[in-house]
């Protein structure tokens, strides 16, 4: 893939909050959205960078300097 992909601000918190350790309940919570929203959001945002995890995604989104 080339160039970054577009994430929004939510979508990078959603990755940052991962990324700092938190489970998918706890991110549901802090972000006020349902646990099943935030599980859709992370198969979104792996595709849109290309990856088959929300781990890999975390990586791509700190090597790409979006996180």
């Amino acid at each position: 893939m080339t160039g970054h992909p577009k994430l929004s601000r939510d979508d990078l918190e959603l990755l940052r909050l991962l990324a700092g350790g938190l489970c998918l309940e706890s991110v549901s919570r802090r972000l006020e959205i349902s646990e099943r929203t935030v599980r859709r959001r992370l198969r979104a945002l792996c595709d849109r960078l290309g990856v088959d995890t929300p781990i890999e995604a975390i990586v791509s989104a700190v090597r790409r300097g979006m996180i």
